[in-house]
């Protein structure tokens, strides 16, 4: 590969406070739980709208926020975002969870996801009218929003973010600020910082949405997921085809263009069986729908073992959307790497091994790690401290006033 070196008059725009690079599921928690701190906070997003892959890329399934036992783990902007996701629209939420009484009943609870009267505190939405509902959610809370953006480079003084510089309509702009939360889900700023970062592989998996020809009914049965490809496992991973990183436009180019490819051939079989189309495509994702590209290495890292295990540093709780019972408190330390003062992780790319990357990489755990890295920033902020001086009981305190549950009894 060749390069060229360029020198370019760059406009600077107004500083902020706190930056939030990503508008996804934990980008928007992150913005929010700063601004209610009392920051500045600007939020970039690379598409026209909010909500990552839980909307963009059609995957409309808010995992639980209870451990499949009738105890709910997640709180706060977890589940404050879940009841956004369905306040305009259809749900699938058991029963148990719409109704007003808790503790839950126990004799009632089923471990299934998706029992309508006792399953877990999940349930399916309309990725279209949560995209509203989360663009009226921005401008309550006052966090100032640019749409179809990429948040490029950040700008470096030693290890100090100062800005990023974005790409537009506009042309290249550096927005300066003080604390930055990258939620790009791939680590892609702390990856530019020379922050220590961890690539993953993915299976090739494509979820599209589709409408039955003549089905009738509500949510659950006009808007339906069809998967082709692997599970969570590999199941149905191509033969011969590799894994991916996915932290290239190479790559990003590719898994898309193939999953459609699956996508149309399982169409045009299913039509050659029953001699005529069975059923609609009602909307394709507009975003890869990667589960692990790239993480940070942070200053401490999620693993299996934590399973089940009390961390006295916690920022959050939370459940295992797989397996009932089983649940981690996310470390402090996960949200940042030592040595990069002002820069924080929000989403699937904090510092998470094996099984327990799956597990942060949902929609419930990115929203609370996204909560805790927005009220970190402005912690930080308010302390004039890095991010690895934050003190810690002030910042667990500050969770807890914005409903987190930090810890299993």
């Amino acid at each position: 590969m060749t390069y060229v070196k360029e020198t370019r008059r760059v406009p600077v725009r107004e500083p902020v406070d706190v930056l939030v690079a990503g508008g996804g599921m934990a980008g928007v928690a992150a913005a929010v739980a700063a601004r209610r701190m009392g920051a500045q906070v600007l939020l970039l997003e690379k598409t026209a709208l909010l909500g990552g892959l839980a909307t963009n890329g059609l995957i409309n399934w808010y995992e639980p926020l209870c451990d499949g036992r009738g105890e709910q783990l997640m709180f706060g902007l977890a589940e404050e975002l879940l009841r956004l996701s369905i306040r305009d629209g259809g749900d699938t939420l058991p029963r148990i969870w719409h109704e007003a009484a808790r503790p839950v009943p126990q004799d009632r609870v089923l471990p299934e996801k998706q029992h309508p009267d006792g399953g877990r505190y999940a349930t399916f939405f309309s990725p279209t009218v949560f995209q509203l509902a989360l663009d009226e959610l921005m401008r309550r809370e006052g966090i100032a929003l640019r749409l179809d953006i990429l948040a490029t480079w950040p700008r470096m003084e030693g290890k100090r973010v100062t800005g990023v510089y974005c790409e537009s309509k506009t042309g290249r702009e550096l927005f300066p600020a003080q604390m930055v939360v990258d939620a790009t889900g791939d680590a892609d700023l702390f990856f530019r910082a020379g922050a220590p970062c961890v690539q993953g592989r993915n299976y090739l998996s494509f979820v599209a949405h589709r409408g039955d020809m003549g089905a009738q009914g509500g949510l659950a049965r006009q808007r339906r997921w069809f998967a082709r490809g692997a599970d969570l496992q590999g199941v149905g991973h191509p033969a011969g085809y590799p894994l991916l990183n996915g932290t290239t436009n190479e790559e990003v180019t590719r898994f898309l263009l193939d999953g459609r490819k699956m996508l149309l051939d399982d169409l045009r079989e299913r039509a050659a069986r029953d001699g005529q189309p069975s059923c609609d495509v009602t909307a394709l994702p507009a975003q890869a729908q990667f589960r692990t590209t790239r993480r940070i290495d942070g200053a401490a890292t999620l693993g299996g073992a934590d399973q089940g295990m009390r961390c006295e540093a916690s920022v959050g709780l939370v459940c295992d959307f797989e397996r009932v019972g089983e649940w981690y408190e996310i470390p402090w330390g996960s949200l940042y790497c030592n040595g990069y003062p002002n820069l924080l992780a929000a989403g699937r790319m904090i510092s998470a091994v094996d099984w327990a990357w799956d597990v942060t990489r949902v929609i419930p755990v990115c929203a609370l790690t996204g909560q805790a890295a927005g009220v970190a920033a402005a912690l930080a902020l308010q302390n004039g401290a890095d991010v690895a001086r934050v003190p810690l009981a002030a910042l667990q305190g500050a969770l807890q006033k914005q409903a987190v549950r930090l810890h299993r009894a």
